[in-house]
């Protein structure tokens, strides 16, 4: 699980730093208020990717998909790539953990062909 999710998370660290290159153009936002915000998501981003096996990783990996979500307010094409995210990172999650689940399966079947050879 954790490699498919680190990878989602790699791959919104750059569209979070893309979508601030789009919101410094805007006139309502100031640009250290966007460096700020998107500096601190993307910070997020990375660190995620190594706390994902720690307790409440995927929790935050959920908080971080809702304010991706969220900053569609700010760039309205930001609803639609968070919505993609959101279910990149449901995939991840999801299929991350039957793919951990196969794995455990066959090593305990391959330490069972062991202990009977």
């Amino acid at each position: 699980m954790r490699t498919l999710c680190a990878s989602t998370l790699l791959g919104e660290f750059f569209v979070i730093g893309f979508a601030g290159l789009v919101a410094m153009k805007l006139d309502d936002v100031s640009q250290a208020t966007v460096w700020t915000v998107c500096g601190v998501g993307m910070a997020l981003s990375l660190l995620l990717c190594g706390m994902l096996t720690r307790p409440g990783g995927i929790q935050l990996g959920w908080a971080l998909q809702v304010a991706l979500v969220l900053s569609g307010f700010v760039v309205p094409m930001m609803f639609i790539l968070g919505l993609v995210f959101g279910g990149l990172w449901w995939a991840s999650v999801h299929y991350g953990r039957k793919i951990d689940e196969a794995k455990a399966r066959w090593a305990a079947q391959q330490e069972a062909g062991e202990a009977t050879a």
